[in-house]
């Protein structure tokens, strides 16, 4: 999910072709990287959804690695081109200062969300038209039923201090604490990128519980429930930002020139298509659409290689082939992905591509909406049905919501107030 600083694309297809990377002007962007995370925010959209058949196309369904991958993923590539230019540019003091001030911006974002959607789920249990719990939905019990265990004191300072984050509030603070980590990758970037890669393994395999708990090591991560303890245990984050960081500062990394571009020829090809294919047996659709039962007891019993929470090592070997294969279908900066002819078709094509470009380049705004607008999505099909028309219907709005905020967010960055008319 990135939710670094984008740089604004020039209205437009040739424009967003053609438009730089800010640390000089002189590099082209390269269109994949804001086409395929506007894509992971119509699928996030998707998946947040409930009861949505949508969902049966989304890469989760098919894979170890879903869009969380690819969100992650890119915003590493972005964080490169925003903030690691500020560090080349003013130095680390000030590139520091940046990534803090994100992290700021970041976290008004996440207790925004939160509160925002509390009120939705609340109202929405409310109405008398409704026989659903929407706040149970979340999982926001701690919050509206009383316990000698907690109290609602104790629950809003553990929310403000990130010891409270419910599931489905998850990713905003995950990410804070990988852009923490972004000034000590720099730093040791000035010593030897060998001690990045160190780091970066460290950490990652300190975030296996799998494996701390084999070598009697301490699991890093952080608490999500300081109030509940179940035989000394406490629930944790669920996207551990010590796994999840390997992914991050892999995209990093490689817009960075840190990692170097994989080539392109026929055995990467093949190996990366042969590890994608192979996959599909030991994915959800494997175990629940084709019944293989063997998978589901492999899936159980290497659940460690494909777990979610510490971001596995099986997810990360799918996900670098699927990027791979997706990489080299879009050609170099994305050139494939450019509409060629004077069509009805190109054209068609041509105005959907700036669409995503545009909800891409403004992925914070678009994923805070999308969250909101997936529990309202998921009311409405309550509310009309479920029949395929409607279900439709209901995406297609939901798309449309986060186009609108994409193309308003970009619009508030443009500051037009601070153009003056000519004359004037």
């Amino acid at each position: 999910m990135t939710l670094a600083d984008p740089n604004t694309l020039s209205s437009g297809l040739s424009g967003a072709a053609t438009a730089h990377a800010a640390a000089g002007g002189a590099r082209v962007r390269d269109l994949r990287l804001d086409f395929f995370r506007g894509i992971a925010m119509f699928i996030i959209l998707f998946a947040h959804t409930p009861g949505n058949f949508f969902t049966s196309w989304i890469p989760a369904r098919w894979g170890f690695s879903d869009a969380t991958e690819i969100f992650v993923f890119c915003s590493g590539m972005a964080s490169a081109i925003a903030f690691g230019s500020t560090f080349d540019r003013a130095g680390f003091a000030l590139g520091t200062a940046r990534v803090a001030y994100r992290v700021w911006q970041v976290y008004w974002a996440h207790v925004g969300l939160f509160v925002a959607t509390v009120a939705l789920v609340v109202f929405l249990t409310d109405l008398e038209m409704t026989s659903r719990n929407y706040w149970g939905q979340l999982n926001l019990w701690p919050l509206f039923v009383e316990s000698e265990r907690w109290t609602n004191q104790d629950i809003w300072l553990s929310f403000v201090t990130l010891q409270y984050v419910p599931n489905y509030f998850d990713i905003l603070p995950m990410y804070m604490v990988v852009l923490v980590l972004m000034p000590v990758i720099m730093a040791l970037s000035r010593v030897n990128l060998w001690l990045v890669a160190a780091f970066v393994g460290l950490a990652w395999l300190m975030g296996q519980r799998a494996l701390t708990d084999m070598l009697g090591l301490p699991h890093w991560n952080f608490t999500a429930e300081p109030w509940v303890k179940d035989n000394g245990t406490q629930r944790e984050w669920f996207f551990n930002p010590f796994g999840w960081q390997l992914i991050f500062f892999t995209g990093f990394a490689f817009m960075r020139g840190w990692l170097p571009k994989p080539p392109v020829n026929a055995a990467l090809i093949g190996v990366a298509l042969f590890l994608v294919l192979a996959n599909i047996p030991l994915s959800n659709i494997g175990v629940r659409e084709f019944g293989f039962d063997w998978a589901r007891e492999w899936r159980i019993d290497n659940r460690a290689w494909i777990t979610k929470s510490d971001f596995g090592i099986l997810r990360y070997i799918h996900f670098l082939a699927l990027a791979y294969l997706c990489w080299v279908a879009a050609g170099d900066k994305g050139a494939r992905l450019l509409a060629t002819g004077a069509g009805l078709w190109a054209r068609i094509w041509q105005r959907a591509l700036t669409i995503i470009l545009k909800v891409g380049q403004q992925s914070l705004a678009v994923f805070i909406v999308s969250m909101f607008t997936a529990r309202f999505s998921g009311f409405a099909m309550d509310m009309l049905g479920r029949d395929t028309l409607t279900v439709i219907a209901v995406n297609l709005a939901g798309m449309g919501v986060l186009v609108l905020t994409a193309y308003g967010a970009g619009w508030f960055k443009s500051q037009p107030w601070r153009t003056r008319k000519a004359g004037g």
